[in-house]
């Protein structure tokens, strides 16, 4: 039987809620996370697991954190993530514990491929095939000058962390689905 939620989850929803709305909104526009937005949210998730978990939760805090934060490091390091993306994932972690950790990547991946067909299919039909390669694929300009990364991009990968948050942490509180940590 799922338990009632109490403050610490409500405080959960909001706090991850904000965070992640923030992330979204300000990797839509400038296709940067700064860390002036993750840094502090990591340092609030270690409290918030010490004062709502005790030691164990912020072991399990730390470990959602290394794991969550090392699997985006590895996408950053072959070129198919942001810095700011470790980042956000590597704060959220702290919050979430690695089971919601490990749904909300997954999830989150899910909807980048899904977001990232839905792009490139619209901009193949709107603008045509050949601009569609030459905006999505290509690395350089055709003065020869390489293009910045960010500017390739087919879509800020904020969003969809902050739409598969959304789902886990709503589907936890509210005990639909056994994904919570200690």
């Amino acid at each position: 039987m799922p338990s009632t939620p109490n403050f610490a989850d409500y405080l959960l929803l909001a706090c991850v809620g904000l965070f992640t709305l923030l992330a979204a909104v300000v990797d839509v526009r400038f296709r940067k996370i700064p860390n002036k937005l993750t840094v502090p949210f990591f340092a609030l998730g270690l409290i918030y697991q010490t004062a709502f978990h005790g030691l164990a939760g912020l072991g399990n805090g730390l470990l959602a954190f290394a794991v969550g934060f090392g699997l985006m490091f590895v996408l950053w390091a072959i070129g198919s993530g942001g810095g700011g993306d470790v980042k956000l994932i590597g704060a959220l972690a702290v919050w979430l514990t690695l089971p919601m950790t490990l749904w909300i990547f997954f999830l989150s991946t899910l909807f980048v491929i899904l977001g990232t067909v839905f792009v490139l299919s619209w901009s193949g039909l709107a603008s045509g095939m050949g601009k569609t390669r030459r905006r999505y694929l290509e690395s350089t300009r055709e003065d020869g000058s390489l293009k910045p990364r960010e500017r390739r991009r087919t879509m800020a990968f904020a969003l969809p962390v902050a739409l598969a948050t959304w789902i886990v942490v709503a589907v936890n509180v509210f005990g639909m689905m056994p994904v919570r940590g200690a």
